[in-house]
């Protein structure tokens, strides 16, 4: 998807890499002089304040955890930037590529979904090394074996996708919790997280790129050395450096406190709704976004697109401490309503008008910024929401419809080609819509009054 070893014909001016880049530092640098001209008793503290938020221990605590997330992103990264040059290289025909999604997106939906369940009556620390232990598996097989299963190889990291979108964020929100931290400190780590992983994903396909050096068959392994080293530092880290909180509840408790919590009240049902739709619609657009691009036999360099994707998400991260912070008085709900509605109209865009390249890109972009919006507030709703002892079931069973959708898409439109890409992408963008009026019902039927919250 990103690793393009041909030269290609367009290509992104570079000055739009400068103009990410120095969007997002002013972002990020000229925050805390504007939130100075709001007194703290009319906003939240944040981590540029020298408060109660940015106590020592909280830093220390954040730092160690986004170090620890971001060695978990490079190592998940390296996999989603190599995979399909990899394929490419080993001669993989489109049928068992997308065969290997399919089998990938049942592991998801299967095993994803009950370790979402088992990580809370377990602990997060033991799924999070079995999320490292997965990638590590796969790097020594890939090193030892010359032509490893695609199958066995797409079940282990579609699992370890799945537990890297609910175990990190739950634990990192219960030790949180444990160590007696401000609740609303965590809006700085939730677009920390979202930041650091897309500049994670940017680090895997500039180290992919390096290792293989224009030489595939010499360094094609390469990679899983480094994935190899990447897991087990994460693996010692994580063994070393976090305790685990114990969980003392009985699967019958959790049952009827899932029951209650969570099935019963509606409000969740509706963040369970947008987090399903924005699964769903990110998954279309990254196998999408591809193949629209070189729609009509365009050439064009995608390894130079995709940084400018997440370069975007990573700037739309760096806006939720801007609207978050006290500086807007928009609520959450008010302005994911509008994000998911612009990320909707992108996709409609972009299924049915036909657009020249560099139009493609700027709209793809936009949807990356509101993308890297969305995913921090969501984490910031899920907090108001859901009890943390649910957190990692909530997550793992709001994706559970959103992967269903996609393996019967894959099923239909990539295997047996039933559906037109076009119709995948408006059926996603009515998904983000629906998301949007989730989100106006929340805030609805949202608690009262809103700002109890940051008082906890």
């Amino acid at each position: 998807m990103a690793v393009v070893i041909e030269s290609s014909v367009w290509e992104p001016n570079p000055s739009l890499y400068t103009l990410l880049f120095l969007a997002c530092v002013f972002s990020i640098a000229l925050f805390p002089y504007a939130s100075k001209n709001f007194s703290s008793s009319s906003r939240t503290p944040v981590v540029f304040d020298h408060g109660v938020s940015s106590s020592s221990s909280f830093l220390r605590f954040q730092r160690n955890f986004i170090l620890l997330y971001s060695l978990a992103s490079v190592v998940e990264g390296l996999w989603s930037v190599f995979g399909e040059m990899e394929l490419a290289y080993y001669g993989v025909s489109r049928e068992h590529i997308v065969l290997s999604l399919c089998v990938g997106t049942g592991a998801s939906l299967f095993f994803g979904t009950i370790l979402g369940v088992v990580s809370d009556l377990i602990g997060q620390k033991k799924i999070c090394l079995l999320f490292c232990i997965l990638h590590l598996f796969i790097a020594l097989l890939k090193r030892t074996v010359a032509h490893p299963s695609i199958l066995v190889a797409s079940i282990c990291l579609s699992v370890s996708a799945s537990i890297f979108s609910f175990s990190f964020e739950t634990w990192m929100v219960v030790h949180h919790e444990k160590q007696g931290h401000r609740r609303d400190a965590l809006n700085e780590t939730f677009w920390l997280m979202s930041f650091f992983e897309s500049a994670s994903l940017i680090g895997s396909q500039i180290l992919s790129n390096w290792l293989i050096d224009n030489n595939v068959e010499r360094n094609l392994r390469s990679p899983s050395t480094v994935a190899v080293v990447v897991a087990m530092i994460c693996i010692v880290y994580i063994t070393k450096g976090w305790a685990e909180v114990p969980q003392t509840a009985a699967f019958k408790e959790y049952k009827i406190s899932f029951s209650t919590y969570i099935l019963g009240d509606k409000r969740i049902w509706l963040l369970a709704w947008a987090q399903a739709c924005l699964h769903f619609s990110y998954a279309v657009f990254w196998i999408l976004w591809a193949p629209t691009v070189v729609a009509d036999g365009r050439e064009v360099h995608l390894g130079l697109i995709f940084p400018c994707l997440l370069g975007s998400r990573m700037l739309g991260s760096t806006l939720f401490p801007w609207i978050t912070g006290g500086l807007s008085s928009l609520r959450t709900e008010d302005y994911l309503t509008c994000a998911f509605i612009i990320a909707g109209m992108v996709l409609c865009i972009t299924a049915y008008d036909y657009q020249e390249i560099e139009v493609l890109v700027m709209l793809f972009c936009l949807f990356s910024a509101s993308v890297g919006l969305i995913s921090p507030s969501l984490a910031r709703l899920r907090t108001m929401y859901v009890p943390n002892e649910l957190r990692g079931g909530m997550i793992s069973l709001s994706q559970a419809p959103a992967n269903v959708t996609i393996l019967f898409f894959l099923v239909q439109g990539g295997y047996y080609r039933n559906i037109e890409n076009s119709t995948i992408l408006v059926i996603a963008a009515m998904g983000l819509f629906t998301a949007a009026g989730s989100m106006h019902m929340l805030k609805r039927w949202g608690k009262q009054p809103y700002q109890n919250w940051h008082k906890s």
